[in-house]
C-alpha cells in the first residue's frame, strides 16, 4: 500500500508592507509573490502618515511556509521598511462593497429591510435598481451578498481588505 499525504488546506493571510512611496515598488512586491506562485486575492495602497511612505494591505491564500519565505524576501527588498503577517493578530480589519441590485419597486422594502439590518446604506436609486454601500468585515459582506441572491446582483465593487493592529502594536 502506498502512503499518500492528505491535501494541505490553503491559509488565508493579510499582510501589511509598510513601504517608501516611490514608483516600481508596486511592481517588485506582486513579483516576490508570482514568484512563489502565490495569487494576491485583493490589494490596497494608501499613503502613510507621512508622504513618503505607504500603506499595502494584501489578503491571500496559500501554503504558511510559502508565506513565511515571501515575507522574508520582501523585507530585503530595498523600499520595504517593514512586513508583517497578521493572521494570529489580533487586528481591527474592514472592507467596502458598492452592490447594484436590480430590484422592482413591490420587492424594494424587502431590500431596504435586509440593508439597513446589516447598517447598510442605499447611495443610489434607480428606476429598477438601487446600489448599496456596505462596511465591515469581509465575513459580513459575503453573508450579505449571499443573502441579496434572493435578487439579481448586477455588480459589485469591493475595496479589499485593510487592517491596523490593536493598541500600540505597529500595523
Amino acid at each position: 500500500m502506498i502512503a499518500t499525504a492528505a491535501p494541505m488546506t490553503a491559509a488565508f493571510h493579510t499582510i501589511s508592507l509598510h513601504v517608501r512611496n516611490k514608483p516600481g515598488v508596486l511592481v517588485r512586491v506582486a513579483l516576490t509573490f508570482s514568484r512563489r506562485g502565490y495569487n494576491i486575492e485583493s490589494l490596497v495602497v494608501s499613503p502613510g502618515k507621512a508622504d513618503e511612505f505607504s500603506r499595502m494591505t494584501i489578503t491571500c491564500s496559500g501554503d504558511p511556509d510559502t508565506l513565511e519565505q515571501i515575507i522574508k524576501q520582501l523585507q530585503k527588498l530595498v523600499d520595504v521598511v517593514h512586513a508583517t503577517d497578521h493572521t494570529d493578530q489580533d487586528v481591527i480589519d474592514s472592507e467596502i462593497a458598492l452592490i447594484k441590485v436590480r430590484v422592482d419597486l413591490k420587492d424594494r422594502t424587502a431590500l431596504l429591510q435586509v440593508t439597513e439590518h446589516y447598517n447598510g446604506k442605499i447611495v443610489d436609486y434607480g428606476a429598477d435598481s438601487v446600489i448599496i454601500r456596505m462596511q465591515g468585515t469581509s465575513a459580513k459582506l459575503d453573508a450579505f451578498a449571499d443573502l441579496l441572491t434572493q435578487w439579481e446582483i448586477l455588480e459589485i465593487v469591493r475595496s479589499g481588505k485593510v487592517v491596523m493592529a490593536r493598541g500600540l502594536e505597529e500595523t
